[in-house]
């Protein structure tokens, strides 16, 4: 057990890697992956059912503790990624499908890979895991309502059924987790050790099976949307900051509100894209799975060099 832990050790500390070594395989062999499209929700709903095995109490008293700082974070996540996936998409007046896949990775929640970026960062952990946490159990309301808002422009949206898909594949397994976690109680800790390695398998299983799906359309239009990808990921890493100085917060608060705002959870976008549009509009969420743990890792390292005194308020 000691030794799979220290391989998922080793493996979420090179989650970038894999994702975009399997990426790249999959643009070139995507018979190979093809079959796991159909895996797509299930290993969502696995990941999200991690999440509920790690989330503890004390990250829910982190809202009660620090509410503002909470809140300032979620409006954050849930206004600048969202306006500025649909400036974007306005400006370089994108195709409809690829529009719908870029707001709707916009609109999604903030991932847990944020947390880990927050920690290498130096960053406030304790509040980064709370903002992941608010927005992840907002999302079934506020990610389809957003997209309704935003994407009916280009294609025609219903709110009820995206509200049922993150309802199964976010809400429901996280809930399953809180159980499983009050049920198993100090057994589950064997589960949270090896959960790193589940959570990079399946998250470069959906983006492999996205890729290997829209295969001929990324070779077509797969260099607009990697430039979308990186201006909406950098925009919102910088802005995210911003806020952050906006609003006075301390240096570590700054860099995760622009660690939080920046990454989004790109595998729950890829699955909704895939169920609810078409595997192109599912190719920015894949794209920017790929790309956000690149910058997010760059930005980290950058981070993790600055202090207080090198930052002034």
């Amino acid at each position: 057990m000691r030794a799979l832990a220290a391989l998922s050790r080793f493996v979420g500390n090179t989650f970038a890697l894999w994702i975009l070594l399997f990426a790249v395989l999959a643009f070139y062999q995507p018979a190979w992956f093809l079959p796991l499209t159909k895996w797509i929700v299930p290993l969502l709903g696995l990941i999200m059912f991690g999440m509920g095995l790690t989330l503890k109490a004390e990250d829910f008293r982190e809202v009660a503790r620090r509410p503002l700082r909470v809140l300032i974070g979620v409006l954050a996540q849930f206004i600048i990624m969202p306006g500025l996936a649909w400036l974007l998409c306005k400006a370089l007046q994108l195709p409809p499908e690829i529009a719908v896949g870029v707001i709707l990775v916009g609109c999604c929640p903030g991932g847990t890979a944020s947390n880990v970026m927050t920690w290498f960062s130096r960053g406030d952990v304790a509040l980064s895991v709370a903002i992941t946490a608010v927005t992840t159990l907002l999302a079934p309301v506020v990610t389809p309502a957003l997209i309704w808002l935003l994407a009916s422009a280009w294609l025609p949206v219903e709110f009820s059924p995206l509200f049922m898909s993150i309802l199964q594949v976010v809400l429901l397994p996280i809930a399953l987790g809180l159980v499983a976690q009050r049920l198993l109680g100090e057994r589950v800790r064997l589960a949270v050790d090896v959960l790193p390695l589940v959570s990079v398998v399946s998250i470069v299983a959906i983006v492999a099976a996205v890729v290997a799906a829209s295969q001929a359309k990324i070779a077509e239009s797969g260099l607009l949307i990697m430039a979308v990808v990186v201006l909406h990921n950098g925009l919102g890493l910088a802005l995210g900051y911003l806020a952050g100085r906006l609003f006075g917060l301390p240096l570590a608060q700054r860099k995760t509100l622009s660690i939080e705002v920046g990454m989004q959870n790109s595998g729950l976008g890829a699955a909704l894209a895939n169920a609810h549009f078409s595997p192109l509009a599912a190719v920015p969420s894949a794209l920017f799975s790929v790309w956000h743990n690149l910058s997010g890792s760059l930005l980290a390292a950058v981070f993790r060099r600055m202090s207080d005194g090198s930052d002034k308020a």
